[in-house]
């Protein structure tokens, strides 16, 4: 089951890691017009980053791609923690998207000519939602399940009266209705003793 979830991992770890490795070593040696633009484009975003200088945040969101990527790329990193690291990356990426002007069509979360660049990063949230949901724990075979639904355990079934069908029983049914019939049937002294004889000296039929 690990194999199987590894293999079907594989390749959206593989991909998307490589292409975000590859853009934050692009981003690492970026020259100082690229550092403005994207500095700009983020403070218009996200206020609170205006107070960074435009190389020292290429050189964060550099370090944070490589980071990201290489924990896509390495198999050692679990599932859960690489998928919800892609979430909140594209998450914010698309946030970009959606609050940058021109970036999509007037009354419309369809892409402009301009952010269709943007919002091809959907694809990446799309595949940290995957890669955490299928980290989540499954129920076990066996284990009381079926189809995702907890079965009952089975009603114990009442003990049977007569455990051992055959001669025994027929032995036992035999003394006791002989037992029941003997102090009727007793007109003699005789009888009568015979009647009152204790269960266990009456002779069993075969």
């Amino acid at each position: 089951m690990a194999i199987a979830a590894k293999a079907r991992r594989l390749p959206g770890r593989v991909l998307t890691g490589a292409f975000i490795l590859n853009a934050g070593v692009g981003k690492w040696s970026a020259d100082e017009e690229t550092a403005a633009r994207l500095h700009g484009m983020a403070a218009g975003t996200y206020p609170f980053l205006a107070r960074m200088k435009p190389k020292d945040f290429a050189r964060l969101l550099a370090a944070s791609e490589i980071a990201l990527g290489s924990a896509l790329l390495l198999p050692v990193v679990p599932a859960a923690l690489a998928g919800a690291s892609l979430t909140a990356f594209s998450a914010g990426l698309l946030g970009l998207y959606v609050k940058t002007p021109g970036m999509r069509r007037e009354h419309s979360l369809r892409p402009s000519q301009q952010g269709t660049a943007l919002a091809k990063d959907v694809w990446m949230l799309a595949i940290g939602l995957g890669l955490v949901a299928d980290a989540l724990p499954q129920p076990r075979a066996g284990d009381g399940c079926l189809d995702g639904r907890r079965l009952s355990p089975p009603s114990p079934r009442p003990p049977s009266r007569c455990p051992a069908a055959g001669s025994g029983c027929r032995r036992a049914a035999l003394t006791a209705g002989y037992l029941l019939t003997a102090p009727m049937m007793s007109t003699t002294k005789t009888s009568v003793s015979v009647g009152l004889m204790p269960a266990w000296e009456f002779p069993v039929f075969p």
